[in-house]
């Protein structure tokens, strides 16, 4: 780092004489910078052009209680986000914050492209280095430094958006501008110490056309190339999916020299041999022939999008180098007229489309529950690894998503692609996503994609793996892709709008509830808690607080308490049971006791979301699918939790989470609940913690559409 000595001066929002859009005199200091064979500002030129940008640039540091309190601001051009602005503690503090705080709570990034000046200082408030702050200036009776802040902040985004990645109006990219240590304190911004460093224009790959995703996922003939006449290989097993999942056979057609037919599939020689342009050709041949059939395809324009599945291609050192020259050619085609073909994968597991009547997964059909568990299907599942969402459906049936498709290398279709077409269907209202890595930029345009599909009514999901040094090192074996920093994505990524999930579990958790509460009205974040296990509503109360966000108990009405009352007297419990939130209505309440104190919860204006434990082990409750003991008192009875508790969920605009926790006994009971709309889970913290993250999200979404910082 260099630093200097410089007379400080106070930070003001617009300096006399400045304009904060005019990028020349920074143009004009790394040209001089430039010729000069350096790729980075020394002193003098950094004291110039910290002047021009109202932020004090001196060694000194600053006085009082305030020179206790060290902060880092900067600005970072990262590979998959392009700009990113970052604050929080700086000096000797950064790197123990960073390892001994809670999430968010040591540092705040965003992409600059999605936030302003009074956007990034809101985030910033939420840091320990914040917190520093404030308690120093209560302490040296200095007013707190948000004015100068909000404009150091609003200075550093103009510099970012004059010198953006893929900015054609600058010959310069700015790589880095860190300012380590920074004080403020009253109305004045102090850099300590400073480093700039900038660049050549970064080139952005040539827009895909996106709007050919309609192709790959509705797709009015198929051509398949890699089946096998005789035995049953990974192409043979597609056929077969396409056509078991309900795809008509003639619409399809393989590409094999000799062939005539293969189960009852017309076959041709090549694709100079078809009779129309395919909107979808499947490629399932060995890695080595990939490279010349690609070729082939861009050559006779007789495909619309394309379906890579073989692997290796990009993850072997030896094939790195080819397959990034194939991806260069497929991006050179989409300057064609008509915009070529478009590519998914390689590495490709396939995709599911039930809209499009086909099932391409090479995972033979009889592997996998694909009954339709919901009305209307109308989420979508994204994943680099095609076994994720294989173990992931095996497992919860009831995500049950409209689309599922694997993106595997990226070779040419993105994330940022895909999200960005789906964020505009209407017919989607959930998406959840497992990242391995980003093509360059495209974290860019896919953080963009979840701020617009979020705006749009919907709720994203992602899992980043690769969270550790050993997992990045997995993830560039497994599809060929660059993980970045853990820190970096999910900050820049929760604010962009998405869910972001910590494990898998939590994956699980956050999908299913964005699925199964999507309609719901969130009011608030008041939370009302039932169960007839004292355990168990102490637990949910236990489980309402994340990193950075809780709800808390509602405070039940007067009319509410006294109806409870009355329930718990007819039901001769109300001498057992004290009425409050959360309340322990005792293992002896019975299926109605439950549902209709719920309902009092739901009624109740002070209420925003209810958790109830369905007590399955409970004498009273009806929770078995065959009572040996009682015959009858089962699941099968109008009285029972599965037959009330439906209509009961539908008829409220209010979130409702049923738990049940219990073995599998009760399998059949929630399956059944399941079935019907209504959101169960297993565990009351696994469930509560999923409704805090959730409202969390619908609460900040619905902020982002009232006001959408940086767009």
């Amino acid at each position: 780092m260099v630093s200097g000595t410089a007379t400080p001066f106070i930070a003001k929002r617009h300096l006399p004489g400045t304009d904060i859009t005019d990028t020349s005199a920074t143009i004009e200091l790394f040209r001089r910078a430039a010729a000069a064979g350096r790729d980075s500002l020394l002193d003098e030129e950094l004291r110039a052009l910290l002047a021009g940008m109202g932020i004090a640039y001196a060694a000194e540091a600053a006085p009082g209680a305030a020179a206790a309190v060290e902060l880092r601001i900067g600005l970072h051009c990262t590979r998959e986000f392009g700009m990113v602005i970052s604050a929080g503690s700086g000096g000797l503090d950064a790197e123990l914050d960073e390892r001994n705080c809670r999430r968010g709570r040591a540092a705040v990034h965003a992409v600059a492209a999605l936030t302003d000046a009074q956007d990034f200082l809101n985030l910033f408030r939420r840091t320990l280095a914040y917190q520093k702050l404030a308690g120093a200036a209560r302490r040296g009776a200095l007013p707190l430094p948000d004015a100068a802040l909000e404009a150091c902040f609003e200075q550093l985004l103009a510099l970012a958006a004059g010198f953006a990645p893929g900015n054609a109006g600058s010959p310069f990219t700015l790589r880095a501008l860190e300012l380590d240590p920074v004080h403020a304190f009253g109305d004045r911004v102090t850099a300590r110490q400073a480093r700039c460093e900038f660049g050549a224009p970064v080139a952005a790959r040539l827009p895909r056309p996106i709007h050919k995703i309609d192709k790959l996922l509705h797709p009015a003939s198929i051509g398949l190339v890699g089946v096998s006449a005789g035995g049953m290989n990974f192409g043979r097993i597609i056929l077969r999916n396409l056509m078991g999942s309900g795809y008509p056979k003639e619409q399809l057609i393989i590409i094999r020299p000799g062939e005539t037919e293969i189960d009852g599939v017309r076959c041709v020689d090549s694709l100079k041999a078809l009779d129309h342009k395919l909107d979808l050709l499947i490629v399932a041949v060995a890695a080595s022939a990939v490279y010349g059939l690609v070729d082939e395809i861009i050559a006779t324009a007789a495909v619309e999008s394309v379906m890579l599945i073989p692997g290796s291609l990009g993850e072997t050192q030896a094939s790195r180098e080819p397959a990034a020259a194939l991806a260069a050619r497929i991006n050179a085609a989409h300057g064609n007229a008509g915009g070529g073909p478009i590519f998914l994968g390689a590495n490709c597991l396939g995709v599911v489309s039930h809209p499009g009547s086909y099932d391409s997964w090479f995972i033979p059909l009889e592997r996998l529950p694909k009954p339709q568990k919901k009305p209307e299907r109308n989420s979508v599942l994204l994943s680099q690894s095609g076994a994720f969402m294989i173990t992931r459906l095996s497992q919860n049936p009831w995500l049950d998503p409209r689309y599922m498709l694997a993106l595997g290398n990226q070779t040419d279709l993105t994330h940022g692609d895909m999200l960005t077409y789906f964020a505009e269907r209407p017919e989607i209202a959930t998406i959840g996503i497992y990242v391995e890595g980003f093509k360059d930029l495209d974290g860019l345009d896919f953080v963009r994609a979840v701020r617009r599909a979020v705006r749009n009514g919907k709720q994203v999901v992602v899992y980043k793996s690769g969270r550790t040094a050993p997992g990045m090192g997995g993830v560039m074996g497994h599809t060929a892709s660059i993980a970045g920093s853990p820190a970096v994505f999910e900050s820049v990524v929760r604010h962009a709008g998405a869910i972001v999930a910590e494990d898998f579990s939590a994956f699980d958790d956050l999908f299913y509830i964005a699925g199964a509460l999507h309609d719901k009205k969130i009011g608030g974040n008041r939370l009302g808690a039932i169960s007839g296990a004292g355990f168990e509503a102490i637990g949910m109360a236990d489980a309402i607080e994340t990193d950075d966000f809780s709800m808390r108990m509602g405070v039940l009405g007067q009319a509410t308490t006294e109806r409870i009352g009355e329930i718990l007297l007819a039901k001769k419990l109300d001498a057992l049971v004290e009425v409050r939130n959360p309340i322990d209505i005792n293992p002896g309440a019975d299926d109605e006791a439950h549902l209709q104190i719920t309902e009092a919860f739901l009624l109740d204006p002070e209420i925003d979301a209810v958790v109830v434990g369905l007590d399955p082990t409970a004498p009273a409750i009806r929770a078995l699918e065959e009572s040996k003991l009682r015959p009858g008192h089962d699941i099968n009875d109008p009285k029972s939790t599965v037959q009330l508790m439906p209509p009961l969920a539908a008829r409220h605009d209010k979130p409702v989470i049923g738990i049940v926790d219990g073995g599998k006994l009760y399998d059949a009971m929630c399956a059944r609940l399941m079935d019907q709309g209504v959101c169960v889970f297993r565990n009351c913290a696994r469930g509560t913690r999923a409704l805090v993250r959730y409202i969390e999200a619908r609460l900040y979404a619905d902020a982002l559409r009232n006001r959408s910082p940086g767009e």
